[in-house]
């Protein structure tokens, strides 16, 4: 099958290409995401009733065990593009194919059946893997390479980097986390039909989008290398990976925090209706992710300029210590909007290198295994951070849906004239909530500050991008 070309024609990232590339192009699929990071364990609590079920062992299990699936797929995802040659580069085909199949695995996720309690188990599991060990892991891996691809000019790929974030943190942030609690949650309630429409819409914007970054992204890293093949198996490409001190400190880091923010994520909307205000009410979640998330917005203009002038790990390290300094602050009396809404904006702060620069020091570790080793491995090393990505949050799911069923979760119902009815938890309930939305951030944000301090990448990065162009250019000659 012939692709499409490329619209980007310039051997230097111009302006429509971070724009439609890099911040209008993925906003469709990781906006799909973000709503269901946030509300797919909603839909299966509340909508569809299966806290309960099989005693509660349903909703622990089969996001941990579905996980097992999704490893193997990005593994194999991984060793896929490091094998693919074409005109359109070795990641960009697989971001073509996925902006379709995103959408059609993101609608059958919500149209389940009604029939028995096996029957909604069945598609719930076979629709879940469909997409999140299926469509979504050819579009992550594709969509995440493709800044360490795009260019080895550091400052151009941070740029790209926070370009990429602010897809996800501003447009993403603001239906997830202003329209959806103020707008949709309070008149969708817990009607499926309502809910399968609203996630319809989102899954079929992705597609148009998905495409614009297909046709405005270029991988000229690719390029430079050319039809060098390196030739080694899978278990030589970990090997690479695994045997290099900061790569393996950049996974660490990311593992402890896809934990934290995973478990706040999943307990968000529960800490908004039972802690902190009332079920569905439209303005606590609204107010705790908007006054939380204004520094993220803030973040766009300050961020990149201070991680030049001090480093990308420096200004993340001294963040995590705002973060957990936050996180702290909401503990202190997690039923107080003064206490919560201070502590998260504070923790936000803290949080913006992480956001905006992880992907550029990512790049900047692929780089030096290529320096290293002589070889890029971009597949390989991609797998395992998506690995990370995913298989973690299956597994906080499961951990977060077994607590929320063991401490006794009570799910809303609807009335007779089709009204939402939210359920009194018990203490047991609520203090689980809120150790996971504002508790065990205050512990991750101190741990990640320390991993840190030891990824150093960045000392010797140019002279040794330096080194990798000059053995390129002694190959062509």
């Amino acid at each position: 099958m012939r692709l499409p070309n490329s619209m980007v024609k310039t051997k230097e990232v111009k302006a429509s290409e971070k724009w439609l590339g890099y911040l209008i192009g993925p906003a469709g699929a990781l906006l799909l995401n973000a709503v269901l990071a946030t509300y797919l364990n909603v839909y299966y609590t509340d909508v569809l009733d299966l806290t309960s079920l099989w005693g509660g062992a349903f909703l622990a299990i089969f996001p941990i065990t579905s996980k097992v699936i999704d490893a193997i797929t990005n593994v194999a995802m991984g060793y896929i593009i490091d094998r693919t040659k074409s005109k359109q580069g070795k990641a960009r085909p697989w971001l073509f194919l996925s902006a379709f199949l995103v959408p059609l695995t993101g609608i059958l996720l919500f149209i389940v059946p009604d029939g028995s309690d096996l029957v909604k188990a069945i598609w719930v599991m076979i629709s879940y893997n469909l997409f999140y060990s299926f469509a979504y892991t050819i579009f992550n891996m594709s969509h995440n390479l493709m800044v360490p691809l795009s260019t080895r000019d550091t400052t151009v790929r941070g740029g790209l980097s926070v370009f990429n974030q602010i897809a996800t943190i501003m447009m993403s942030g603001i239906l997830v986390a202003l329209v959806f609690p103020t707008v949709i949650m309070p008149i969708i309630g817990v009607d499926k039909s309502a809910w399968i429409t609203m996630m319809s819409v989102l899954s079929i914007l992705a597609l148009p989008l998905t495409l614009m970054e297909y046709f405005f992204t270029k991988e000229r890293v690719t390029e430079e290398v050319g039809d060098e093949d390196h030739g080694l198996s899978l278990k030589e490409q970990m090997k690479i990976v695994f045997s290099d001190k900061y790569m393996v400190l950049i996974y660490l880091y990311f593992l402890i925090y896809t934990v934290g923010s995973s478990m706040k994520n999943l307990s968000l909307v529960y800490f908004c209706n039972y802690v902190l205000g009332s079920y569905n009410d439209g303005t606590t979640q609204m107010l705790v992710s908007v006054i939380g998330g204004i520094p993220m917005g803030i973040g766009i203009f300050a961020v990149w300029p201070i991680a030049k002038r001090i480093g990308k790990r420096n200004v993340t390290m001294a963040g995590f210590i705002l973060y957990a300094l936050g996180s702290f602050i909401c503990c202190l009396n997690p039923h107080s909007y003064v206490f919560v809404l201070g502590g998260q904006f504070i923790k936000n702060i803290g949080g913006l290198p992480c956001a905006y620069v992880f992907m550029a020091l990512f790049a900047d570790c692929l780089d030096h295994v290529e320096w290293k080793n002589g070889v890029r491995v971009d597949g390989a090393a991609m797998s395992v951070y998506n690995i990370i990505a995913v298989a973690i949050v299956g597994v906080s799911t499961g951990i977060f849906n077994m607590m929320l069923s063991a401490s006794g979760y009570v799910a809303p119902t609807m009335d007779a004239a089709g009204n939402t009815v939210a359920a009194t938890q018990p203490d047991s309930v609520i203090s689980m909530i809120t150790f996971s939305f504002v508790g065990l951030e205050a512990i991750t944000g101190i741990v990640l500050a320390v991993i840190l301090f030891f990824v150093n990448v960045e000392k010797n990065i140019e002279k040794e991008q330096e080194e990798i162009k000059a053995r390129h250019a002694n190959v062509e000659a």
